[in-house]
């Protein structure tokens, strides 16, 4: 792809000459810019090539924050670094080469620098409407086409007041998100913003597109109103923290722009521009442009597009197009509004600087595509963005006119194992044939596609969900336009607030959340137990738990699914087992708590439901078939209870997930409101009552004795293989295992959640976690005996959605919508503690870390509360040893330093929650600093506690 003269490339790469230089500046992009530098002073090649902007461009985006530009990236990055000074002379002075010659960087140099006013662009394919009526638009446009509409802002004050000058001179001082290909935040003050248009030369240029525009400057959102025909708007019945982004503002100069993509989640959109002009091109759903890529995980559905920039797709791959492939495309006009359908692929080139407001919605025409993106799998997603191209193990058959095509992407020879890949066509042959498929199966699809075009209605849509996956049991993409837990309450909040929408409703929850699946079951359980059939009211699930749970008269019905068949049944089998030793223990708790009305199991076959009472003692024969357990288990009392769950999960344990069977409780629906609900209405002096309630009730949860362990099998077990230490307590040997497992790994463990953990900090995790996970629960003596940390039940999932609590008042109707609230404070101390199916084994530390970072929210005083009434030392040791004077020098024994170790190697995201509660952590330089502060408290109780 290069050309060398004089040859000056071969005498300055020497071996690395035989690279393309595309490949030789992407290796240079993985080293820090100190090294960068080193590397230019080897040759004149290596210093043109570490010299080059789009590199310093990269480099600097990836340090993330504010932002402000010094006319150069390289410049700008080695000043953020204080690798330089402003004066630098070496900066100033770029050296010149003769005899180098490449067309990578050519071109690259050519779209830094072209100039658009040249382009010829005419008014393009789309319909021009002054206005419509909005029967006009639901009949003609909504779900099926494209439409700008010239006249629907003629009277927003943004018309004559969004222009750049003006926005400098009102907003100038203000930061916005910048949108950019970095995995950082980036934002930049208005001010600065400016002056970088001005000044850049880059191929890819920066452009302000803020989704938080309207908080950090409210006024903007009194200068335009929603235009009428697209005023529906489903997601508005959303709490504003809990509604997906959905307003953007868009400020960006000649030659950026935003590269192919479907809009997030298939919802519409509609996008005015305020002052220049801008090139749209579209292509309707399931029509991969040329040159873009989709690619969509078969683990989680999440769906990524690797596309050429908008620039870079315009100048390289369009004008190569056959016409009849070419895009819908037109020019946007100041004042012009474009209506962008559920689906539809389009990519916008700034033709000179603009400005532009844009909101994404769902109405009745895209709400099941909304629902049917949310739902498990990745076939269905892939069939939405990318047609039949998405269909595996096929080809494409075009007409007589055209040779058949293989099916692009699906067996692709580099494709991970996890992805699959589904190329834009770049030819007439293979984009066009996508239509002209032959006669083939698919798994979930039950009729044949023969001669069937790909069609954008959800009934051809919905044959390409994975029939297998669930809801509650499957992972849900992160690419989702909601969490798993905010899908359920959009849609019961929906089902109650917009009840003429009930049958719509219905059928986007059946996509989303399986609800006709479980909504059967439920059929089945009350026919068994004698309760009341569901009102219409109660059909959809309830609460944020991850079990469908459904409230039928006053009676909670819990459905286990969470982790498939063999990690429910354990979680019923031992939350009954926990139920029994609350009766026999007499323990106060059993006031705090549901009362159990029935459990069982829901057994699918021969197409019906049927039910099998069970209440957690022996083996029933509807586990045996599909279960086979060790006698020593059958012959227990309670065969898959504490010591089962315990022990669960070994290599010889049958994979049982798909089965169709799934374990059910009923229990009577306690008073009170769950706390997650109504916390950000009350204040902390309401919330008081609560921690010291807490404390009383998590102390007779500590204070249960444990089972016998004759419940474990004598046979070895593959998942203490870690824990070689015979001196550690076998009721330690599976957490220990697992901590280990962790801690070995604990580099990649921490770097699985992405940018929540600082990267200086993961390097020094190992030095700080102790050298095995046993020194936290095992000390020496002075004399040298063993001190074993007594373990106890634990909740493990006392999180705010867990909780209820009695004595608040409230005037709303609808039980998930936020009315107004009076607290009672001689009330509030009337708790009830819900969802036991998570109990284990362990630490009463691990639930104390849920209980400060999300009921307390990392707020001292109501820990301190806690504590005042919990009343347990955090170190008991066996037969009352004194193990505070024997091992209190030691820092494994320190409260504060075991709760960080196990925020740090546990299975959730808890570091999220605590550099989120303390921002100022994020600059951290040691996990000590974390420790202290978070957990501090803890230690002065330990110390009060020390006889």
């Amino acid at each position: 792809m290069e050309a060398a003269a004089g040859g000056r490339r071969e005498a300055a790469l020497g071996g690395l000459a035989v690279l393309p230089d595309e490949v030789l500046c992407a290796v240079v992009d993985l080293l820090p810019p100190a090294d960068i530098g080193r590397l230019a002073c080897v040759s004149s090649v290596m210093y043109i090539l570490c010299n080059e902007e789009p590199l310093w461009m990269s480099k600097c985006l990836s340090i993330g924050g504010p932002l402000e530009y010094k006319g150069s990236w390289k410049k700008t990055t080695l000043s953020r670094l204080g690798l330089c000074s402003e004066n630098d002379e070496n900066l100033q002075k770029p050296r010149q080469f003769d005899g180098f010659n490449s067309l990578y960087l050519y071109r690259r140099w050519y779209r830094c620098f072209t100039s658009l006013s040249s382009f010829s662009f005419d008014d393009g394919h789309v319909e021009r409407k002054d206005d419509l009526l909005l029967n006009q638009f639901r009949s003609q446009y909504d779900g099926k086409g494209p439409v700008l509409l010239t006249k629907l802002a003629e009277t927003w004050p943004a018309r004559t007041k969004w222009t750049v000058q003006q926005l400098t001179k009102d907003f100038g001082e203000v930061p916005f998100r910048i949108s950019q290909r970095s995995p950082q935040k980036i934002t930049m003050k208005l001010k600065d913003y400016v002056s970088y248009m001005q000044l850049q030369h880059d191929e890819d240029p920066l452009y302000i597109f803020d989704d938080k525009f309207g908080e950090s400057a409210p006024a903007l959102l009194e200068d335009y109103s929603i235009p009428h025909l697209f005023q529906e708007e489903f997601f508005d019945i959303l709490d504003y923290d809990q509604r997906p982004a959905f307003r953007w503002l868009i400020i960006g100069p000649e030659r950026s722009g935003a590269s192919w993509h479907v809009d997030p989640g298939l919802t519409s959109a509609w996008n005015t521009l305020l002052c220049g002009r801008k090139r749209w091109a579209l292509y309707p759903p399931g029509r991969v442009p040329g040159g873009v890529t989709v690619h969509v995980n078969d683990e989680d559905g999440d769906v990524d597009i690797e596309t050429p920039t908008s620039l870079q797709w315009w100048l390289d791959i369009y004008p190569h197009l056959p016409e009849h492939e070419k895009p819908l495309e037109f020019t946007q006009l100041p004042g012009e509004t474009i209506f962008v359908p559920s689906g539809w692929w389009h990519c916008v080139l700034n033709l000179e600087t603009t400005v532009a407001v844009t909101q994404n919605f769902v109405n009745q025409s895209n709400f099941q595509h909304v629902c049917l993106d949310m739902a498990p799998g990745h076939r269905h997603k892939g069939v939405c963005r990318a047609g039949l191209l998405a269909v595996p193990g096929n080809s494409v058959k075009d007409n007589e006119n055209h040779p058949s095509v293989p099916m692009s992407g699906w067996n692709h020879p580099d494709m991970s194992r996890k992805e699959k890949r589904f190329k834009g066509s770049e030819s007439l042959s293979t984009s066009n044939s996508i239509n002209h498929c032959s006669a083939f199966e698919f798994s979930g699809v039950q009729e044949s596609l023969e001669n069937q075009e790909f069609s954008y209605d959800i009934g051809f849509l919905s044959q390409f969900l994975e029939k297998e996956r669930d809801h509650y049991s499957s992972i849900w993409s992160p690419t989702n336009s909601l969490g798993q837990r905010e899908a359920r309450e959009w849609l019961r909040r929906l089902w109650f607030l917009k009840p003429e929408l009930r049958e719509l409703v219905w059928k986007g929850a059946c996509l989303a959340i399986n609800v006709d699946k479980w909504y059967s079951c439920l059929e089945e359980i009350c026919a068994c137990h004698n309760l009341p059939l569901p009102t219409e009211d109660e059909k959809l699930p309830v609460g944020t738990g991850s079990n469908p749970v459904f409230i039928v008269s006053g009676n909670v019905i819990k459905i286990y699914a969470e982790g498939g068949l063999a990690y429910s049944v354990h979680g019923l089998g031992t939350e009954l087992e926990f139920y029994d030793l609350l009766q026999k223990s007499g323990s106060p708790l059993i006031n705090h708590i549901p009362e159990i009305i029935a459990s069982g199991f829901l057994e699918y076959e021969d197409d019906i439901y049927r039910t099998v009472p069970w209440d957690g003692k022996g083996m029933p024969d509807v586990l045996v078939k599909h279960y086979p357990l060790e006698v020593s288990y059958a012959n227990s009392c309670f065969p898959l209870g504490l010591w089962s769950k315990q022990r669960f999960g070994t290599s010889s344990s049958p994979d049982v997930s798909n089965r169709p069977i799934w374990p059910y409780m009923v229990t009577r629906k306690c008073k009170g409101d769950i706390f997650a609900r109504i916390r950000d209405v009350l204040s902390k002096t309401d919330i008081l009552p609560l921690a010291s309630s807490l404390g009383v009730q998590m102390r007779n949860i500590h204070l249960l004795p444990l089972p016998h362990m004759e419940h474990v099998p004598k046979s070895g077990n593959s998942d203490v293989k870690d824990c070689d230490d015979a001196a550690v307590l076998p009721e330690w040997q599976q957490l220990v295992s697992t901590l280990n497992r962790r801690m070995k790994n604990v580099k990649k463990h921490l770097a699985n959640w992405g940018n929540s953990v600082p990267q200086a900090l993961i390097e020094k995790a190992e030095g700080y976690l102790p050298p095995n996970m046993d020194f936290l629960i095992k000390f020496v003596k002075d004399d040298g005996d063993l001190v074993h940390l007594l373990p106890s039940w634990i909740h493990s999932d006392i999180m705010d959605d867990n909780i209820l609590i009695e004595g608040i008042t409230e005037s709303s109707s609808f039980s998930n919508s936020k009315g107004s609230y009076e607290a009672d404070p001689e009330k509030m101390n009337a708790i009830h503690i819900i969802d036991f199916s998570d109990l284990s084994i362990g630490d009463p530390l691990c639930d104390i870390i849920p209980l400060h970072l999300d009921v307390f929210r990392g707020d001292t005083d109501l820990l301190r509360e806690f504590l005042r009434s919990y009343q347990l030392p955090l170190l008991r040791g066996q037969a009352n040893t004194d193990i505070y004077k024997s091992v209190k020098n030691s820092k494994f024994s320190r409260a504060s330093y075991r709760a960080m170790c196990y925020c740090m190697l546990h299975e959730d995201n808890v570091l999220a929650a605590i550099f989120s509660l303390w921002k100022e952590l994020r600059a951290a330089t040691s996990w000590e600093d974390i420790e202290n502060l978070v957990w501090g408290e803890l230690n002065r109780y330990q110390e009060s506690c020390t006889p």
